[in-house]
């Protein structure tokens, strides 16, 4: 979503890199166009003058003009303050020190409540709680069958004592105060099943209007949330500043969650939702699936859209998928140049579940610039290897060595693939694993020249030892000679030994006082 905002951020700021000193019209002159970068971004423009101002104040003292490194101290100033428009610090939820913790959900129909709710639910779940979803949007059809559908995949419970309005439209009208009804019955579930966290999902419409208020302030009187979030869609441009502004006024909120952060629109509003409300971003979702939700770090979403990565975020997705013993072992195997096809297939694996390539080459500093190098990453071709590698035996894949001309035949047929294509995978395979285990070797990693070592023989106290290493430049005892290139130097003979003859006078006598000592007077210890 914010590409075209990175874009035009990264040309503004790469005028200065270079510039030993910059003057107050090469500040200006970058100002503006960050404050055009920012208005076409639909950012709003009480924030871009506020943000502009800022950064000129600072980029226009001495805290850049006595920096070693004016460009960069710019670059910092403006991550600093985008960070703070953002929200500085990144805020958790308050749980109530009496569970069930209740938190309600409120914002426009389509902004994606109820898929949210279920992605709350699930990363709620992760964090070793027990969450409740109470179904309180009866008004659009089907909303209560979505929402036991996503509790289902997210593995919660549901609390759906009305079937609200079906699809066709038909059956009962839903009245006012049902909705506030079953978030009370919902409640009382939660305590008496002990969850300690209950999700309220309302219901929402196109537009503001005094219905959709009164009901959500009536559901907002009945279980005292502990936490309200407004949930706003990135996608709806500056009406989200004043949907924000509207519910902040009506119902009253204390988080913004943002979704659809993967969508191709401006989303520069969503920029503007905590300067103007002075209401914090608590989380964002960036894709359909319910993983595809995280706690909103500002300083991370600024680093991003500056085009410096997000490694910490990335580091978090690994810890959750890789298993650190597992992980140990694996690079064990690296190191000893003993790693299977069935070992890379699990890493794979691994790395498929920490989302698209291309996401996570984003989080990289600079990992724009790797994905146009590389271009659009093709996930299926990662499929086919799955496939090759899923149509061996286990013998093949833990000795890949085995695999010959008709067993290649055979997993071509059997993955759907030519041979050409399982030629290709065992060739890189081996490559690749002759490379890790030297790069291992290089690095000290566990495991690394184990393969090489020697063992004795069975029934004998000692193997053979180390094989010497051969004579190539070698003095006489195994003391190693001179460089080649220092042979044929002058002074120096066709050996490598240097010439003695040519020493400088004085180097070649006995220092002062042991001048007339005979060697055979000395007495040295018997061996």
């Amino acid at each position: 979503m914010f590409d075209s905002l990175s874009d035009r951020l990264a040309g503004a700021l790469k005028d200065l890199r270079g510039k030993g000193r910059l003057s107050d019209a090469d500040i200006d002159a970058t100002a503006r166009e960050i404050r055009l970068a920012l208005l076409e971004a639909d950012v709003a423009l009480p924030v871009v003058r506020t943000f502009i101002s800022r950064v000129k104040e600072r980029a226009k003292g001495s805290e850049v003009s006595e920096a070693l490194n004016p460009a960069q101290q710019v670059v910092k100033i403006v991550d600093a303050e985008l960070t703070a428009i953002l929200g500085g610090q990144a805020r958790r939820i308050e749980f109530a020190k009496q569970p069930p913790t209740v938190i309600m959900l409120a914002g426009l129909q389509g902004a994606g409540k109820t898929t949210l709710a279920g992605k709350l639910a699930y990363w709620l779940k992760g964090q070793g709680h027990t969450p409740l979803l109470v179904a309180c949007d009866l008004q659009r059809p089907g909303a209560v069958d979505q929402l036991r559908i996503v509790g289902e995949r997210a593995g919660v419970q549901v609390f759906a004592p009305h079937p609200g309005t079906s699809v066709g439209g038909d059956g009962e009208v839903v009245g006012v105060q049902e909705p506030v009804a079953v978030a009370q019955r919902g409640l009382a579930h939660a305590r008496a099943k002990m969850h300690d966290v209950v999700i309220v999902d309302t219901a929402g419409r196109l537009g503001i209007d005094e219905e959709l208020m009164a009901q959500a302030r009536g559901i907002r009187d009945a279980v005292q949330p502990d936490e309200t979030f407004f949930v706003l869609d990135a996608m709806i441009g500056q009406d989200a500043v004043m949907t924000a502004e509207a519910f902040r006024e009506g119902v009253g909120f204390t988080g913004v969650v943002l979704t659809k952060l993967d969508g191709d629109a401006r989303g520069g509003a969503a920029l503007s939702v905590r300067e103007l409300t002075g209401t914090p971003i608590m989380f964002a979702s960036d894709g359909e699936k319910l993983e595809d939700f995280d706690v909103f770090h500002p300083d991370r979403m600024s680093s991003r859209i500056l085009g410096m990565g997000d490694v910490l975020s990335l580091i978090e997705q690994a810890e959750t998928v890789f298993d650190a013993k597992d992980a140990e072992k694996t690079a064990a195997k690296i190191g000893s140049g003993e790693l299977t096809l069935e070992d890379f297939l699990d890493q794979m694996l691994m790395i498929r579940k920490m989302g698209p390539i291309g996401n996570l080459l984003g989080m990289l500093p600079g990992g724009k610039e790797m994905k146009a190098a590389v271009g659009d990453i093709d996930e299926k071709y990662l499929d086919r290897i799955q496939a090759i590698i899923r149509g061996m035996t286990p013998e093949e894949r833990a000795d890949p060595k085995i695999i010959n001309g008709s067993r290649r035949q055979r997993i071509a047929k059997g993955s759907g693939v030519t041979v050409t294509d399982v030629n290709q995978l065992v060739d890189r395979f081996f490559e690749a694993r002759k490379m890790m285990s030297r790069m291992a070797g290089q690095m000290g990693m566990p495991g690394a020249g184990r393969k090489n070592q020697r063992k004795g023989k069975k029934g004998k106290g000692k193997g053979r030892g180390p094989t010497q290493p051969k004579n190539r430049g070698m003095m006489p005892g195994g003391m190693p000679g001179m460089p080649p290139g220092m042979r044929g130097m002058p002074g120096m003979p066709p050996g490598g030994m240097p010439d003695l003859s040519q020493m400088p006078p004085g180097l070649d006598k006995l220092p002062p006082g042991l001048e007339g000592i005979d060697l055979n007077d000395l007495k040295f210890p018997k061996r």
